[in-house]
């Protein structure tokens, strides 16, 4: 019988360990959103969270990293199995560019407080997760609902943490928009562009009151967003709007001076030339803007 020398022998704590990371699948179920808040980047969500895993993960052991969890109602909780009812107010970063025909996604992002993804990774519990179809934010629509698992490191060279993102997107309710805003806007430009037509001192007070009624509209539609480091759809499509009434405007005190001095012919060329410039050069940028929200 041949005898194993030492060097054959490998001591056990040489022996390399396979681990593999513990899994936990997350599902959000969301039963409805309350009170969105574009000023303030935040929405309060009421959801169901529901956790399987074989190692018995909590959520103790999970963090809301977009959310502040106001209160928690324990369902179900088995050492495989545990489901949460949750209250929480979540951080949304609304992207205003478009506003009012602006859409935001209403993310609700879990993470593990400790573990990183050599430790524990999280799965979408498909089953588990959805937006409930009663689900309702007055003046929104609810355009899609998905969920992805990502991962990320808060330090050079660390391990990264595992992530859950649940994610529902909405977009302003276009009706509301245009009724509210677009249709009193329009009513001002298509007034303001038919006094072109006038050719008397009367024309002044009338493009002087457009002009007024708006900017009360565009400061009592802007109030509602907070201040932002672009310029939204809403303020390009304002300095289209006052262009158009500063034009119809420097047009009307042109025919005015004329009008006294008594010169008819300037009187009439500027009246053609305002008629067929204006309504040209004011139309062609609106359909420039609105093409580009669709592009």
């Amino acid at each position: 019988m041949s005898s194993a020398t030492a060097a054959d022998i490998t001591p056990a704590s040489d022996v390399p360990l396979i681990t593999t990371p513990a899994v936990a699948h997350v599902g959000v179920y969301v039963v409805d959103f309350k009170r969105f808040n574009v000023e303030e980047g935040t929405v309060e969500a009421m959801f169901y969270l529901n956790i399987r895993s074989d190692t018995n993960v909590s959520i103790n052991d999970l963090e809301f990293m977009n959310g502040r969890v106001s209160s928690v109602d324990v369902i179900r909780n088995t050492p495989v199995e545990k489901n949460y009812r949750i209250y929480a107010i979540m951080a949304v970063d609304p992207n205003l560019r478009y506003f009012p025909f602006d859409s935001h996604s209403l993310p609700i992002i879990i993470e593990p407080k400790i573990l990183n993804e050599d430790q524990l990774r999280l799965m979408i519990d498909q089953n588990e997760s959805g937006l409930d179809e009663e689900a309702d934010i007055p003046g929104w629509t609810f355009t899609s609902s998905n969920s992805t698992i990502t991962n990320r490191s808060y330090t050079a060279g660390e391990v990264p943490y595992s992530r859950a993102v649940f994610s529902n997107g909405i977009s302003r309710d276009s009706t509301s928009t245009i009724l509210k805003f677009f249709l009193p806007i329009c009513l001002i430009i298509i007034v303001s562009l038919a006094s072109l037509l006038m050719k008397v001192s009367s024309r002044l007070g009338l493009n002087a009151s457009m002009f007024l009624a708006a900017v009360l509209i565009h400061w009592r539609v802007a109030s509602a967003i907070p201040l932002v480091a672009y310029a939204t759809f809403l303020d390009i499509f304002m300095i289209i709007t006052y262009a158009t009434l500063v034009m119809v405007l420097l047009s009307g005190i042109l025919i005015l001076k004329y009008n006294e001095a008594q010169d008819m012919a300037k009187v009439e060329q500027i009246s053609w030339w305002s008629l067929r410039i204006i309504p040209v050069v004011s139309l062609t940028m609106y359909l420039l803007l609105f093409l580009w929200i669709l592009v």
